[in-house]
Order: structure tokens, then C-alpha cells, then sequence
């Protein structure tokens, strides 16, 4: 298996601290000699959008990493900053659980709305979603993955796709991060 090269892993709306996935795979990556950023974005738990941009923009100037890994609102983020077109591209984004881009909940308002973005700033995207997300139905998910043009993979009953919905260690992401496959059923 390859290395997934320098990886970038940006959290949601709360962070995700163990034992989310994100902190699961942010360890994993390391304990395989990977060069790994999984950095606490500041006020994680009442996130501003100006504040979180800015502090995304700096990590990507100085970590310049190869992948970037997003979680929940970190898409959203992720989503402003291609829409202002200041970010280098990467190798490989995978979007997990974004939300939908009209969210309306008052603690996280300042995100939204976001306008889907034409250009990812990456060579290949991948957009991670579930049957059952709170956040984002899957009509919603649908016609998120045609307005992106990229593939997209959806788990069953899989809620946000974070800790509280069963989600702590997941090898079919490390291993979608070493081998580029998504074939595989195991999630």
C-alpha cells in the first residue's frame, strides 16, 4: 500500500476528539510513519467562519498538504475558501457528512449559506455520505454529488458519520486513503 502523503484532517462543529474517526485516523496515519496534521481549529464548539477561514488558510499555506480530509462543517469551510479560489490544490479531498448548504442552525449560521463550488481545488474528490444523516438527505446528498461532478460513496444507516453514530475506528477509510479504492463494501 501506498503512503497517502502529507494528510490534513479538519474537523466539524465540536471537533472530534477521541473517539471520532477523525482521531482514530489522524493516529493510524502517524503510527505508519505518514506525515499527519489534525490541527483544533479555534472556538470548535461556537465556530466562526471568518476565524475558521483564516486559520485554515494559514495551516494549508504551511503544511501544504497532499490530502485534505473534512468532516461535517470543516466541508462547508472547505467549500467557502475554493469559492474565494486563495487555496493551493490538492492531490485528494474526501468530503464526509456535509451538511446541506442552506443549514439554518443559529450556532453555526455565519457558514451559511455556501454556494457548491465548481472548482474543489483537487485532482480527484470524493464525497462520503450517509442514508441517515440529520444534516443532509439523501436527495440532498444526490444532487450535492451531480453539482460537484464527483463520485460519491453512502453508508447505510450510518447517522453523521461520527462517533456517536459508531464511528470510531474506520479501516475502509485508511485503507480509501492508501489505495485510492472504494470498491469495497466494508465501512
Amino acid at each position: 500500500m501506498k503512503k497517502p502523503g502529507k494528510t490534513l484532517i479538519l474537523h466539524g462543529w465540536g471537533g472530534s476528539d477521541w473517539p471520532h474517526w477523525q482521531a482514530w485516523l489522524a493516529a493510524e496515519l502517524a503510527k505508519d510513519y505518514g506525515t499527519v496534521s489534525f490541527p483544533l481549529i479555534q472556538h470548535p464548539h461556537f465556530p466562526h467562519l471568518n476565524r475558521w477561514k483564516k486559520e485554515v488558510e494559514a495551516h494549508l499555506a504551511d503544511f501544504r498538504p497532499d490530502t485534505v480530509v473534512c468532516h461535517s462543517l470543516a466541508n462547508t469551510l472547505w467549500f467557502h475558501l475554493c469559492n474565494e479560489g486563495k487555496i493551493e490544490p490538492v492531490k485528494k479531498l474526501v468530503l464526509v457528512s456535509p451538511p446541506r448548504p442552506d443549514c439554518d442552525i443559529e450556532t453555526i449560521k455565519s457558514f451559511f449559506p455556501v454556494e457548491l463550488p465548481e472548482n474543489l481545488f483537487a485532482e480527484s474528490a470524493t464525497l462520503v455520505v450517509s442514508t441517515d444523516d440529520p444534516y443532509l438527505t439523501p436527495e440532498e446528498a444526490w444532487k450535492m454529488q451531480e453539482a460537484l461532478g464527483i463520485p460519491m460513496k453512502t453508508i447505510e444507516k450510518g447517522g453523521h458519520i461520527n462517533a456517536e453514530s459508531g464511528f470510531g475506528p474506520w479501516p475502509w477509510m485508511l485503507e480509501f486513503l492508501k489505495t485510492g479504492e472504494m470498491c469495497s463494501d466494508r465501512v
